[in-house]
């Protein structure tokens, strides 16, 4: 008998899901969405979002507990500043801090995934949502357009120890245009609705899978749904001043300190909120640049306690992207300019000695591109979901180019226009393999990782 295939366990993961929704003889109500997020030094959060008045029930080793109020039953306010957001409903987002030993944990009778010692088999996904704004158009009512929460199912089937999302949960900014049929009835703004249909609805069999790591991106900056990432999947404390109601408190709000999260066995990752930088880089007197140096100050000090660290945040420093010009001829960026300010005010490596990897989103794509030059890893994995980039990356660059500055390219690989996920499953201290998975749960590329070196058997992916 052989083993099921990572698309027939989707399946069954999916109809079990399905299934349990619509089952009727649980008498109290289940909430939206219930998850385990690490913060801190990898300390677990139970995390529950619900259209009821009262937190649900919870328990921890057959003990009854309370769970406390994050953010009251209500609708996301309004910003005083910005255009006008549609009316959406009201939740109540409920927390308890998990004790390090505990076995079992239920939410509202569901059992709840708990971190392992060692994570050694990762999920990676990010940009995830589903973009209706302005004349960008995704069909989120199609599943071939959209096809998010296959790629959770999919993603769920492999049995990860640990879900890293690298930002941008949420796209669907704009109402959905009234001609536009492919995503009719489409909820938008950055009320509850939209963050439902967008992320939490199509990743439930996936947030069912695993304790995550929630990355902010920079749809989750205080102008976009800043508001929402605070309520549903920050893991620290919402204060007052940090919730992105007020533009007044986005110099607070759109920012947060790095945090370390333990892998087991000398390793950790090191998360970074860059959600507010600039693409374009920082003008003379910008605060900006000085903020997101003291950020990586404080990873240096983080990546001191592990001897194998892997940096993670939204915006790649390594990777390449491609746009077309006018001409019609592909043009090549490189890393984001704001950070490579900012960062390379601290070292001109970017990052700190200790980092070996680096894992990324917001290039819908995904891509590896490893280093003959001291410098770390770099996976993008924004392919998950939202509409792609379609400009192919070359397989190779001419000798000099690179997308950092310092960097000298020795290897890159790339898939584009081509939905799915990535897998990490540890094989060594500094030892990976990294596999990039299609919607389907067909391996569609195999790379292996030595400390800062990787090498991937396809450089690009058809």
């Amino acid at each position: 008998m052989t083993a099921p295939s990572l698309r027939s366990r989707a399946l069954t993961l999916l109809s079990l899901s399905l299934l349990a929704g619509c089952a009727s003889f649980h008498v109290e109500q289940q909430p939206e969405a219930a998850f385990v997020v690490l913060g801190e030094q990898g300390a677990p959060l139970a995390r529950a979002i619900t259209s009821g008045p009262a937190c649900p029930s919870m328990s921890v080793d057959g003990k009854a507990v309370a769970m406390n109020v994050r953010a009251p039953l209500q609708a996301i306010p309004a910003r005083p500043t910005g255009k006008p957001q549609p009316a959406s409903s009201a939740v109540l987002t409920c927390e308890l801090a998990l004790p390090a030993d505990a076995r079992e944990v239920r939410v509202a009778g569901r059992s709840l995934p708990l971190p392992r010692a060692q994570a050694k088999r990762i999920v990676v996904i990010g940009d995830t949502g589903c973009r209706i704004k302005g004349k960008e158009i995704q069909d989120c009512n199609d599943e071939q357009a959209f096809p998010f929460a296959r790629i959770a199912a999919v993603a769920a089937a492999f049995g990860p120890d640990l879900v890293v999302h690298v930002g941008d949960f949420h796209y669907r900014e704009d109402p959905c245009p009234a001609d536009h049929k492919g995503c009719a009835g489409s909820p938008s703004g950055y009320g509850w609705d939209a963050w439902n249909a967008d992320f939490f609805q199509p990743a439930r069999a996936l947030l069912h899978a695993a304790p995550w790591v929630m990355v902010r991106g920079n749809h989750e900056s205080c102008e976009r749904a800043g508001q929402g990432w605070w309520r549903y999947l920050d893991p620290r404390p919402m204060l007052a001043h940090r919730t992105c109601d007020d533009p007044r408190d986005d110099g607070v709000g759109d920012y947060s300190d790095p945090y370390a999260v333990p892998l087991g066995a000398g390793a950790q990752l090191l998360v970074l909120d860059t959600a507010n930088t600039s693409y374009k880089g920082f003008k003379e007197g910008d605060p900006r640049r000085a903020i997101y140096a003291d950020t990586l100050r404080k990873a240096e000090a983080l990546a001191r306690n592990a001897s194998y660290n892997i940096a993670v945040d939204h915006h790649p420093l390594y990777a390449f992207g491609a746009t077309t010009e006018k001409s019609g001829a592909a043009r090549l960026f490189g890393g984001d300019a704001g950070l490579l300010q900012a960062f390379g005010d601290v070292t001109p490596r970017y990052l700190p000695a200790s980092v070996d990897m680096l894992l990324s989103g917001h290039v819908h794509l995904w891509e590896q591109v490893s280093f003959a030059s001291d410098h770390p890893s770099q996976f993008v994995s924004g392919f998950s979901g939202t509409a792609e980039d379609l400009v192919p990356l070359p397989a190779s660059v001419a000798p000099g180019l690179s997308p950092t500055p310092g960097a000298v390219v020795a290897h890159m690989s790339s898939w584009i226009d081509g939905f799915g996920f990535m897998t990490m499953e540890r094989t060594g201290a500094r030892d990976w393999l990294v596999k990039v998975w299609d919607r389907d749960g067909r391996a569609r590329n195999s790379c292996t990782v030595s400390g800062s070196k990787s090498v991937c058997e396809v450089a690009q992916v058809k």
